[in-house]
């Protein structure tokens, strides 16, 4: 099949970004389905169910090192399979080139926010303190931060993972590790929910979602064993270094889309 290495590399990647960053890989699947010749929209829905795989496989491996809060995933999980097919039926509406750049700007709005958050923590810093508690009343906090993430699986292609870290560092008080393992698992069930709405619609290309997703599995058991060992440095170093490389990528993606104007 033509292009069956750069689709398998490409998974790859993205399952090393899912368990180390919690982004799910759609950040690289979205840009990588493109450049291949798919649509925007076909992008997003075949990121989907590649992320399907992805993010089961780093799941998976999350529970058995007791990584990860089953009730806490399940909590955010619940509300994203209703509004991810919010999402997905936003994406039919919107032509290619807004559907990348809104992408593009989602990446680095989660930047900011995750930057803003651990400021937070540094001026705030108690070393009496055993744990940070949240402000925010926790059903409201779970509320949104799941139904943001499930809207922009939907939407997006993404999983979620680039609005459930920040958010989760932000409302319900997570430290990154925590967010970042917890995200991959609400990815599976946001994941779901926007592959099935895709589908539906004929957006899928299964074959290719399948083969990356194959890809991302490998990567992914690869990375959620080496995310405990890392410092939270690095980690959050990663995350908006990728977060930003991504989203300027998919700016001028969507710049080489926009129609020209037409001649008066």
């Amino acid at each position: 099949m033509e292009n069956i290495w750069l689709i398998a590399g490409g998974g790859i990647l993205a399952g090393l970004l899912a368990g180390l960053l919690g982004i799910g890989g759609g950040t690289v699947l979205v840009p990588l389905i493109t450049a291949l010749g798919a649509t925007p929209i076909q992008a997003v829905a075949t990121s989907s169910l590649a992320i399907i795989l992805i993010a089961s496989s780093g799941s998976i491996q999350n529970y058995r090192m007791g990584y990860i809060t089953l009730k806490q995933v399940l909590s955010l999980g619940f509300v994203a399979i209703i509004t991810a097919q919010l999402g997905v039926y936003v994406a039919s509406l919107i032509p290619d080139y807004l559907l990348l750049i809104g992408f593009g700007i989602v990446l680095l709005a989660n930047t900011a926010l995750a930057s803003w958050r651990r400021n937070l923590k540094r001026q705030n810093f108690d070393p009496q303190k055993t744990e940070e508690k949240s402000s925010w009343n926790p059903i409201l906090a779970q509320l949104l931060t799941g139904g943001s993430a499930g809207f922009l699986a939907g939407l997006f292609g993404i999983g979620g993972g680039t609005v459930l870290v920040p958010l989760q560092m932000i409302l319900l008080a997570e430290p990154i590790k925590v967010a970042i393992q917890n995200s991959l698992g609400v990815i599976v069930i946001t994941s779901i929910s926007s592959t099935a709405g895709h589908a539906w619609q004929g957006n899928v290309l299964f074959l290719e979602g399948f083969l990356l997703g194959l890809g991302g599995l490998i990567g992914a058991q690869v990375s959620t064993r080496y995310l405990p060992k890392l410092p939270d440095r690095v980690v959050a170093f990663s995350f908006y270094t990728m977060m930003s490389l991504f989203a300027f990528y998919s700016f001028w993606q969507g710049w080489m889309l926009i129609p020209p104007n037409p001649p008066s």
